[in-house]
C-alpha cells in the first residue's frame, strides 16, 4: 500500500509540473508592476538636483548694473520697420526715452533678414547702414534673428532689445536683468528699466 501512495504522488506532482501556468502578456498582474515600476523610475528622477543656470553676477543689485550710458541697443528686424511706419527716427527717439547717449546695434543676421525682404525695405536697410549704427558680427549659420538675439543676450547682459515682436518678447522676459524696448503709442517705450525717466508710465 505505502508504495501504491508513493507512486500516485509521484504522478501528482508529475501532473502539477506539466499544467504549470504561464503568465499572459495581457496579465493584469504583470501590468501593475510594470506600472509600478514606471512610477519608481518617475520618483526617483524627481530626486535628482536639478541644474540651475547660473545668474549673472551683474544681477546681484536688483537692477542690471552692466546696463548704463551709453546704452547699447540691439534692434530686430520690425522694431526698425516700426519705426519707420510710425515716422520715428530712431536715435533721437531712444535719446527721448533714455535721456542718455544710445548706440543702436544690428547683427548680420538682421541686416540679412532685410536684405531678403527686398526692395520694400530699402529705407530699413539703408537706415541701419548709418555710421552711428554699430555693426555686430554673427557667427552661426542662416539668417533666423531671433535666436541670435537671445542667444546673444544670455551670454552678456549689457544690452537692451528693441523688438515689437510678442514671441521675442516673451523669450526675452525669460532673461533676468534684460530691459526690452518697443514701440507703443507713436513713441518708444522700455519694460525693465527703471532709469528710463523719458519713457510714458504704463
Amino acid at each position: 500500500g505505502r508504495e501504491r501512495k508513493r507512486k500516485m504522488g509521484k504522478k501528482r506532482n508529475v501532473r502539477q509540473f506539466k499544467h504549470k501556468k504561464i503568465l499572459s502578456p495581457k496579465d493584469v498582474r504583470l501590468k501593475n508592476s510594470a506600472e509600478e515600476a514606471k512610477k519608481k523610475k518617475e520618483a526617483d528622477k524627481e530626486k535628482q538636483i536639478t541644474r540651475v543656470t547660473p545668474v549673472s553676477s551683474a544681477l546681484f543689485f536688483r537692477y542690471n548694473t552692466q546696463l548704463g550710458p551709453p546704452y547699447h541697443i540691439l534692434l530686430d528686424t520690425n522694431f526698425i520697420n516700426f519705426s519707420i511706419q510710425n515716422k520715428l527716427e530712431i536715435i533721437s527717439e531712444m535719446m527721448n526715452c533714455l535721456y542718455a547717449k544710445c548706440i543702436p546695434c544690428v547683427t548680420d543676421c538682421v541686416v540679412g533678414e532685410l536684405e531678403k525682404l527686398g526692395q520694400k525695405f530699402r529705407i530699413a536697410l539703408r537706415l541701419v547702414k548709418d555710421p552711428r549704427f554699430e555693426r555686430l558680427p554673427c557667427q552661426h549659420k542662416g539668417t533666423y534673428a531671433d535666436d541670435c538675439l537671445v542667444r546673444r543676450v544670455e551670454m552678456s547682459k549689457c544690452y537692451i532689445v528693441a523688438t515689437c515682436d510678442k514671441d521675442l518678447r516673451r523669450r526675452v522676459r525669460k532673461i533676468p536683468g534684460v530691459p526690452i524696448m518697443y514701440v507703443s503709442g507713436h513713441r518708444y517705450t522700455i519694460e525693465r528699466l527703471p532709469e528710463a525717466y523719458g519713457a510714458p508710465k504704463t
